[in-house]
């Protein structure tokens, strides 16, 4: 009888995790923090040293214990490491380690080099510093995101090549797979054949036969173990190259178990004009990783390209592509490229692609050490040189105290969170946009080059003094207006304001997406309990718009709570003589929770 981690049950939440409040903060574990007092024992695969950039340098979980406080006083909430799994034992025939994590041998065990102790590798263990880690981020209500890969193991290493265990008993070979658990294709040769890259090999890397039923239950039931551990969210490696019907049973097969997990992928290069990419997003499951906007902000900022700013607009320009583009991830910065400042980036620079990225829409994540201006640039900074020890541990840097200031921002005020996003100014060195939901905004101002004064910026805040979260600058609205507002050179300011919050027994966040509105439409959910109207089109609750593909809005529930409903949504026109367009369907059916946050995504139907 196979053994099981038995965790208390929980309240049931009828969505997914609300992430798009959250700060991510990605580190790569063995470059992070060295926290043991008793090393692990060296081998060819270590270098205590710090010289071979190929080899282990010593970070560990404990490691990341011990500066737990830096990242909660740095404003993270939510902390993704690199895979924990036990990895090959192993180098490459260049000599390379799995420093990385992505080489895993073993899905239910924990890699020797991040305990404190041998017994501690095994997921059953209880009472382990994986379980201590996970214990002091949910006492400061930050959350943990594991790392993980289904598309391979390990590539050909001196221990072999793809050697699968189940928690220490072999179950899988590349090299004698009598059972089918990998595809023998070679390498991918042609990046246009999405057969191949779906089927190929990435790099040598031994690829897993999702079409085997044994594979697909032993991934998920490992998963599945780690989630009982406490994870709170799952980043996931190099999902373009599985197909999208594996990624929809898993993801489903998680969400049942875990109902309020939050999942986002590694689609690499992706962008709003791929439609491949845009259906893996829209149908998979899980959330991606915005790099399209991680491109454009590298060459319009990192680099200082033309056309400048209008580069990052025309990206948000296309987030109807999506249906649901603030919950994508950004960044600027990862593993698998040159850090920021690796591109000739200034500190300012570097400031003003956080203080983007923190106020636009999506769940920002920030790359280990750039609250410090850490990069190494040796042969253009990328792999391995994008990876070095972190250094310093300074909480007065400029990065440092904006990051915190406006992570805080970011959790209290749901413009930054789910509303829209309105440029006023778009040049190529000054961009100014609002983003605003109900009552609250916040107003974001960015200048990459030489100190002005802008005439007048239509602002949409209400009358009156408001002050910038960043540098403390007052400005005066009236009517909405602010004029000359003066921005120093390679300066963000930020000015928010929080209106009034929707509070109820139980809160629903609706997403409405595949409608097509015009000017003046407006969005209304009715249904049969008293909060929505009881179908009385005058007392509908209306969703906001965020753009040409989604609505979105807040339902409250009191006297509903706990209680099934029915309800559609309608379109209201403003021609006097247009009538209401109401869905063409049966009503929808839900349950409301007894209490908290649930999420639903619809989608309208003619």
């Amino acid at each position: 009888m196979s053994e099981t981690i038995h965790k208390p049950a929980t309240h049931l939440h009828l969505s997914d995790e609300e992430f798009r409040g959250e700060t991510i903060y990605f580190a790569v574990t063995d470059r992070f923090k060295v926290g043991k007092k008793y090393p692990h024992k060296g081998t060819e695969l270590d270098d205590p040293t710090h010289q071979d950039w190929n080899k282990y340098w010593g970070g560990d979980l404990q490691g990341v214990i011990d500066k737990i406080d830096y990242l909660a006083n740095l404003g993270v909430t939510a902390l993704w490491l690199t895979p924990l799994f036990e990895q090959v034992e192993g180098t490459s025939g260049s000599g390379t380690a799995p420093i990385h994590g992505y080489w895993t041998q073993d899905f239910k065990r924990v890699n020797l080099r991040w305990v404190n102790d041998p017994k501690e590798v095994r997921l059953f263990a209880e009472n382990t510093v994986l379980d201590k880690m996970i214990e002091e981020l949910h006492r400061r209500k930050m959350k943990f995101v594991l790392d993980i890969v289904c598309n391979h193991s390990s590539p050909l290493t001196t221990k072999g090549k793809g050697k699968l265990y189940d928690d220490g008993k072999l179950i899988a070979d590349f090299d004698n797979d009598k059972n089918h658990w990998y595809h023998h294709y070679g390498d991918v040769k042609d990046w246009n054949d999405q057969w191949q890259i779906q089927n190929g090999e990435l790099c040598g890397l031994a690829t897993f036969n999702e079409n085997n039923l044994e594979y697909r239950r032993y991934i998920i039931a490992s998963i599945k173990m780690w989630l009982d551990k406490g994870v709170d969210a799952l980043r996931i490696d190099t999902v373009k190259h599985m197909p999208n019907w594996f990624w929809q049973e898993f993801t489903g097969e998680l969400a049942s178990h875990h109902p309020n997990i939050f999942i986002f992928g590694e689609w690499i290069h992706n962008h709003p004009t791929n439609p491949i990419a845009v259906d893996f997003a829209n149908h998979a499951g899980m959330s991606v990783f915005d790099f399209g906007l991680c491109q454009a902000i590298r060459d319009c900022i990192g680099k200082n390209a033309e056309p400048g700013f209008p580069m990052i607009q025309e990206i948000f320009d296309q987030d109807g592509s999506y249906r649901s583009a603030s919950e994508l991830v950004t960044m600027y910065e990862n593993h698998d490229m040159p850090r920021f400042q690796s591109l000739g980036a200034s500190n300012e620079m570097l400031d003003l692609a956080t203080a983007l990225i923190m106020t636009v829409r999506g769940v920002p994540c920030l790359y280990y050490g750039c609250e410090q201006y850490l990069h190494n640039d040796t042969e253009g900074g990328g792999d391995p040189y994008n990876r070095p020890m972190m250094e310093k541990w300074d909480e007065t840097t400029r990065a440092y105290t904006m990051i915190r200031r406006l992570s805080d921002e970011r959790s209290k005020n749901p413009a930054i969170q789910w509303g829209g996003l309105w440029p006023k100014i778009v040049e190529r060195d000054l961009y100014v946009f609002v983003r605003k939901y109900q009552d609250s905004r916040v107003v974001v101002i960015l200048n990459k080059g030489p100190e002005r004064s802008i005439d007048s910026i239509d602002t949409e805040l209400p009358n009156g003094i408001h002050q910038c979260i960043l540098t403390n600058q007052k400005i005066e609205v009236r009517e909405g207006q602010a004029n000359q507002v003066k921005v120093g050179a390679g300066q963000a300011l930020v000015f928010s304001f929080v209106g009034t919050r929707v509070k109820g027994k139980s809160v629903v966040r609706l997403q409405l997406n595949g409608i097509a509105t015009l000017p003046g439409d407006k969005i209304l959910v009715i249904g049969d309990c008293p909060e929505l109207g009881q179908w009385d089109l005058g007392r509908g609750v209306p969703l906001e718009y965020v753009n040409h593909n989604t609505w979105f809005g807040e339902l409250a529930f009191n006297e509903s709570a706990g209680k099934p409903i029915a309800y559609k949504m309608v379109v209201l026109h403003p021609q006097p003589d247009a009538g209401p367009g109401r869905e063409n369907r049966v009503v929808r059916r839900r349950s409301i929770a007894e209490s908290g946050v649930a999420k639903w995504r619809d989608v309208w139907e003619e």
